[in-house]
């Protein structure tokens, strides 16, 4: 794109207040604000795709409860997002190279250099996988070592979290890969695409003896996305030296709640050997590069997918977002900021 085609302005959604219970289209703001140009130094992204995830309604609370901090009202909304860029004086990026940076809820993004990442298109088969929320549950799956055999539990299964983590402890040897989710349709489409041996309905009975019924013998690993009962049913079956990832709290995200509480059995967990640990990509860059390896690879073999959605132009992004709270997606949640 050449200089005289830029527009003179251009579309952001920021927040138009903090939020402190139910969040609602209010809260969102959408402006037309000048473009700026890069200076050297700077580049000029135009944003293609920006992904949703429901950390961004964590990140709309007034408090501080992530190692992010919270948004600012009258300030953009941020989110991971690819882009291409435009300008990009004295930085040794060209004009059209896709870039990926976190400053997605607007048409153009003004970013320092050392804020972009180049994505290379030849390595995925569909470059928006780059916005794969899957690293978490790659990591959950790595660190608790799944491994032949075990008996797996990905709670919230049908998130972009969820839907990566499941097809990497099959890929690891998982023998019995169970699943959480909220909808029976959600389910079914786990169990037909994904590979999941079942797949567990909230609502539908306790999700304890649900799991029971599922994995009789217990089990061996859990990712969980969501806490609350779920990550409590997981405890109670789990199986000696089981391996426990929270990577989420998207039951509490959901709610506006910025807790996420469960009740836990500390002598089940000495006496069982039980281990549980939290895992966040922002302490594990050191294997993103791993991770884009594994994944890209696996997506142009045809062993794995990217499940998600793709919605047009950049003011469906509040929308998609309070859809994705109310569970009416599966996988990652994508937008098309220009339309």
């Amino acid at each position: 794109m050449n200089a005289r085609a830029l527009p003179t302005t251009v579309e952001e959604i920021r927040l138009a207040a903090h939020v402190a219970s139910e969040l609602r289209p209010e809260h969102f703001e959408t402006v037309r604000v000048p473009l700026r140009r890069a200076g050297v130094g700077q580049v000029l992204v135009r944003n293609l795709l920006l992904r949703v995830a429901a950390v961004t309604r964590t990140l709309m609370a007034p408090e501080r409860v992530l190692p992010m901090a919270p948004y600012r009202p009258g300030r953009a909304l941020g989110g991971a997002a690819l882009g291409q860029v435009v300008e990009a004086p004295g930085t040794g990026l060209r004009p059209g190279e896709l870039v990926r940076h976190d400053y997605g809820w607007q048409q153009y993004a003004l970013l320092p250099s050392a804020s972009v990442r180049r994505v290379d298109p030849a390595r995925w088969p569909d470059p928006a996988a780059c916005l794969s929320q899957g690293f978490v549950g790659w990591l959950a799956v790595d660190r608790t070592g799944v491994r032949a055999g075990d008996t797996v539990l990905v709670t919230g299964a049908a998130g972009g979290v969820g839907t990566v983590a499941g097809q990497f402890a099959r890929l690891r040897g998982a023998g019995r890969l169970i699943g959480t989710t909220s909808a029976r349709w959600k389910a079914e489409r786990l169990r037909r695409e994904l590979g999941f041996d079942a797949v567990l309905v909230r609502g539908q009975g306790p999700i304890a003896e649900q799991l029971r019924a599922a994995a009789p013998e217990g089990v061996d690993v859990l990712v969980d996305t969501v806490g609350g009962e779920q990550f409590e049913a997981a405890l109670s079956c789990a199986r000696r030296g089981a391996r426990c990832a929270v990577v989420g709290a998207v039951g509490r995200q959901a709610g506006g709640g910025t807790r996420a509480q469960a009740t836990l059995d500390t002598l089940a967990l000495f006496s069982g050997g039980i281990s549980v640990q939290g895992l966040t990509v922002r302490d594990h860059q050191a294997s993103a590069a791993r991770w884009e390896a594994e994944f890209s690879a696996g997506l142009r073999e045809g062993r794995l997918r990217f499940p998600h959605v793709r919605l047009a132009g950049l003011g469906q992004a509040p929308g998609a977002l309070l859809d994705l709270l109310a569970g009416r997606h599966l996988g990652t949640v994508l937008v098309e900021t220009h339309w």
